[in-house]
């Protein structure tokens, strides 16, 4: 199981075709980059603004580590974290949950995207990668609705967990077009995946 969990990984790695991957909704980001290039400073999303109001103490933690050794280890810590997060949450609107068009939470057994990604970051973080290396990260889908994911940032590529992607992806092969993302420097300090 091991094996082939690794074995797909290089397969995913190594794959430029472009029929095998989503940089037509990227293209601004360079095509032979395992990670994606950021263009500095950018607003903070109203979501993660009002949820660092109501949490500070979770906002207030510094970012280390910026980027990961992608171990066997680590690879399967994130690919169970992701399987675990998409099956135990269920997926709901913020207007759904709480009446309103946005709030950013921790998902008790219901979720909006942006709750299974503060998921997967908290608990990845408890697992020991820095916060530095999970960065939440918005962005629109394949048919332009906004979207939110956690980018684990690593020594082979950024690799995306999606609440509707059961494959944890590298960002190349994630059918979205990446807007921005916390820094890995400072998790209060957001910049652009869209130069100019």
């Amino acid at each position: 199981m091991r094996k082939s969990i690794f074995a797909a990984l290089a397969l995913a790695l190594s794959c430029d075709a472009a029929g095998a991957n989503a940089l037509h909704l990227n293209p601004t980001q360079p095509t032979s980059v395992a990670n994606m290039v950021t263009f500095g400073r950018t607003t903070i999303p109203i979501g993660y603004y009002d949820y660092c109001q109501r949490y500070a103490d979770r906002c207030d933690r510094p970012a280390s580590g910026q980027i990961v050794e992608l171990t066997r280890e680590l690879w399967n810590d994130i690919i169970q974290t992701n399987d675990d997060v998409n099956t135990s949450v269920a997926p709901l609107t913020d207007n759904e949950i709480f009446g309103v068009e946005e709030r950013w939470e921790y998902p008790k057994n219901v979720g909006d995207c942006e709750d299974y990604a503060l998921e997967k970051r908290k608990r990845l973080n408890q697992r020991g990668i820095p916060l530095g290396a999970l960065s939440m990260t918005v962005g629109r889908d394949a048919n332009g609705g906004g979207h939110a994911v956690l980018t684990v940032i690593t020594d082979r590529g950024d690799f995306v967990l999606d609440n509707v992607e059961q494959r944890v992806l590298l960002w190349k092969d994630a059918e979205l077009y990446f807007l921005k993302r916390q820094s890995q420097h400072d998790p209060n300090t957001w910049v652009s995946l869209v130069s100019g």
